[in-house]
């Protein structure tokens, strides 16, 4: 800026003295002139500051406001218990400096973390759903969240005990509440958003007599995996395919970890394992894994030894699977692990799936003019079938059909290798 001045005062000087020669030599001084001031003025390095709280907002508390006893499974509000001072954290970067360049600019930016702890109910409850911050549902697993049910016994949160002192910190017996640690602000407006709780209380007595339970639905590829799993997609990008809740890192445990909170005395877990048949005559059916897609979907899927590309599909509704695929041996493997990691006995459940769709044109063991669209399973039998003309059934025909669909695999074709079963049985 000062170049620019002292330029055209001096043009405007040296024109007035020597004319345009003086005003092009008034023009070269100023210019010499406005650059020294410029260079004096601009060349220290700068701090520039990002927006900066000056005062922590945080959800209101209420001194003496009523303590909601929740039945079954509502949502409510909660009050803040507990609290710290925001923890801020400044981040900063340089841009530019060093000998011979130009000015170094650093940039800080502020970021602001909370610790506190909301009341919410009355305890004990059974268990913590899901979380709303602002109205928008919370992904729990990218927070540091610990919930503690309100039972009579229940032990003193360690962000707690650690800013109060030892012996010095309440436990809150009586109040289920949440314990945030480390909670960024940032997409809240660095405020502690209004926060809602989706709370689960037990009331049947029914749940707590509960023994054994059958998982299903059996028909998913990686529905039992407790680990994520992912799927690249067309777009290059990759999804989580068994993950479609926000309070845990896979469906199984959502599932699961429920399950357990609510039935505090379950034992044995039975886990159904989906295949599929092909054919209700029981000479001619096979009984297969099968897929949604052989070209794409969830990475590892592998099934006594099958790869996803030389498994069988699956028929299709209106251009969709009919089904799920069949659980991966992985899958399946991590959830026994899963079952048992939690002290309950496990079950493994076959279940034949019987994926005929309709317009299959294959003859009926029953009469019809082909078989019935996704039958019962139970309808496997000899061809011609019970009731028919020159029925199989009774024969040596039928005792022949039988062995085939038995097939003569025996125990030996079985190898198994820590969480690995390989067969040698050929195509049986």
């Amino acid at each position: 800026m000062a170049t620019l001045l002292l330029q055209s005062a001096g043009a405007a000087i040296g024109g007035a003295l020597g004319g345009p020669f003086g005003a092009i030599l008034g023009r070269a001084a100023g210019a010499i002139a406005g650059n020294l001031i410029d260079r004096r003025l601009l060349s220290k390095d700068r701090i520039v500051h990002g927006p900066r709280l000056e005062q922590a907002q945080i959800l209101a508390s209420s001194d003496g406001a009523g303590m909601p006893r929740v039945y079954g499974r509502a949502r409510v509000g909660g009050q803040i218990i507990w609290a710290t001072r925001f923890e801020e954290v400044i981040t900063r970067s340089t841009e530019g400096g060093g000998k011979g360049g130009r000015p170094a600019v650093t940039v800080e930016d502020y970021a602001y973390f909370a610790n506190f702890a909301v009341g919410i109910c009355e305890g004990p409850v059974t268990a913590l759903g899901r979380i709303w911050a602002d109205g928008v549902e919370l992904d729990q697993t990218r927070h540091e969240i610990r919930f503690h049910d309100g039972g009579e016994d229940q032990p003193v949160d360690p962000l707690i005990e650690a800013k109060q002192g030892a012996g010095a910190a309440p436990a809150y017996r009586g109040t289920a509440y949440v314990v945030f640690e480390g909670f960024a602000l940032e997409s809240f407006g660095n405020r502690i958003p209004q926060l809602s709780f989706e709370i689960i209380r037990s009331v049947s007595r029914l749940d707590r007599t509960i023994r054994a339970i059958t998982v299903i639905p059996g028909s998913t590829e990686f529905g039992y995996a407790p680990a994520p799993v992912r799927a690249s997609e067309t777009s290059g990008q990759t999804r989580i395919v068994n993950r479609n809740n926000l309070t845990r890192a896979s469906d199984w445990l959502a599932s699961i970890d429920e399950l357990v909170a609510l039935c505090p005395e379950l034992e044995t877990v039975a886990l159904v394992v989906a295949w599929f048949g092909d054919d209700l005559r029981a000479g001619h059916c096979t009984i297969r894994p099968r897929v949604e897609f052989s070209s794409a979907g969830g990475e590892g899927w592998q099934v006594s030894g099958l790869a996803r590309p030389a498994a069988g599909e699956v028929s299709r509704i209106d251009g969709s699977p009919a089904y799920g695929g069949t659980p991966a041996d992985a899958s399946v493997v991590a959830a026994i692990a899963d079952l048992k990691a939690r002290g309950l006995k496990v079950v493994l459940y076959p279940f034949v799936m019987m994926d005929i769709p309709p317009g299959n044109g294959l003859p009926d063991p029953h009469g019809g003019a082909e078989q019935a669209a996704y039958p019962w399973r139970g309808r496997i039998t000899a061809f011609p079938g019970p009731g028919q003309a020159s029925t199989a059934d009774g024969t040596a025909a039928a005792r022949d059909q039988v062995l085939a669909f038995a097939g003569a695999a025996t125990p030996a074709d079985f190898v198994v290798s820590g969480a690995v079963v390989s067969f040698s049985g050929g195509d049986d």
